[in-house]
């Protein structure tokens, strides 16, 4: 199992959603697959149509930068972090 951390922006989209979950996947790709089979919707906030993370999504596991392909491993820590941006005040 992989310990999985999600942006808090999620929570208030999917109900039930929690903040941290395990996955049990082979891959960043499969554990969002999975969550969204648990929580439709949940792949496109985090996914374009096709086989590549949103610009402003960023996935990290053991702390390395992470692609949709990046292999998971027992224990890996995989963190979804959601780039805020603003313009000038």
């Amino acid at each position: 199992m992989a310990d999985l951390h999600l942006p808090t922006t999620l929570m208030p989209l999917f109900g039930g959603l929690p903040r941290r979950v395990d996955v049990d996947a082979a891959t960043v790709g499969d554990a969002i697959a999975d969550l969204d089979r648990q929580w439709p919707g949940l792949r496109d906030r985090l996914c374009e149509p096709g086989p590549e993370l949103r610009p402003h999504i960023h996935v990290y596991v053991d702390r390395e930068r992470a692609t949709l392909a990046t292999p998971l491993d027992q224990g890996s820590r995989v963190d979804v972090i959601a780039a805020i941006s603003g313009g000038a005040c």
